[in-house]
């Protein structure tokens, strides 16, 4: 007689559906934990002074784990170069993306950023030397349809924080695409300490250009914690999930960050619902999913 059991391949990758869904929601949780930190503490720090204490936070936290685990030795300067340019998108972006939250609603700043994985996908071609197929442009141009959805600009409409959101995710993806080509020869320890390590710097020249730089209060130092501390954790867990779960799977769990932060600017900051917001959203997020899937069904044929 057969065997009828399930096998352990089909098991498994049930379970890592699961485990990957459980590390996105903390992924959800510290994103928007992190845009409510910011808005915290945005009144008494410029967003120089908020990356600065968030990259600290963050170098002391990578410094103490590689030296706890035996890690240093992974750290080295081989591609120093491109870790400049990767930090330097990805300061720019998360400058931008800080000064957003302080002035237009969360909802509207978390729908622009799912635009940089379509910002990527003409960035991809520079740094990483893929094709850009015509599948890919039009996955683009359906995105740049959700956009104008999302922001309606206007004489009326149109703010400096619309346009610092979505300038925000032209610099994260400059930052993924680069991440990916280090990946390539670089541990991820060794990305981190570069990330925190060279922000850090970013952060202080910035900040202390005119020599006057802010220390936090009392009641303003848990939130630049939870912002430290929210980043990383954040980004390992969107890692974690997307090594045990393809991408088709993991992008709709974090899709559900949308809602989430309506809700929460509806209930803390009494911030409209605005229906465009997640119907430009939803435009947004169909351009990247279809992408996403058509390229994982053409691997499959490979």
């Amino acid at each position: 007689m057969a065997d009828v059991t399930p096998t352990p391949t089909a098991a498994t990758g049930g379970n890592d559906t699961l485990r990957a869904a459980a590390w996105m929601v903390g992924a959800i949780l510290s994103f928007s934990a992190m845009a409510i930190a910011g808005r915290k503490v945005s009144f008494e720090l410029d967003t120089f002074e908020i990356m600065m204490y968030r990259s600290l936070i963050g170098f002391v936290i990578v410094l103490v784990l590689a030296t706890s685990l035996g890690r240093l030795p992974e750290i080295r300067t081989g591609r120093f170069g491109l870790h400049i340019i990767r930090n330097i998108s990805h300061f720019a972006g998360q400058n931008l993306w800080f000064f957003a939250i302080t002035v237009i609603p969360l909802a509207q700043v978390f729908a622009l950023e799912f635009t940089a994985p379509l910002w990527a996908l003409f960035l991809a071609p520079m740094v990483l030397g893929e094709r850009l197929t015509l599948q890919r442009v039009l996955a683009a141009f359906i995105g740049f349809a959700g956009i104008l959805i999302v922001t309606r600009p206007s004489p009326e409409t149109l703010s400096w924080g619309l346009l610092a959101a979505a300038i925000a995710a032209i610099g994260f993806a400059g930052a993924a695409v680069t991440t990916r080509r280090l990946t390539r020869t670089d541990s991820l320890t060794c990305i981190l300490f570069w990330l925190t390590g060279l922000q850090l710097i970013f952060g202080l020249l910035c900040a202390g250009y005119d020599l006057d730089i802010a220390l936090p209060s009392g009641p303003s130092l848990p939130w630049l914690i939870i912002i430290g501390l929210g980043g990383l954790w954040a980004h390992f867990c969107l890692t974690t999930a997307l090594k045990l779960a393809p991408a088709t799977v993991v992008m709709p769990v974090d899709f559900t960050r949308l809602p989430l932060i309506a809700v929460l600017g509806m209930m803390l900051y009494g911030e409209a619902f605005d229906i465009y917001v997640f119907i430009g959203a939803g435009v947004i997020f169909a351009a990247n999913y279809t992408n996403i899937w058509l390229e994982s069904r053409a691997r499959r044929r490979i």
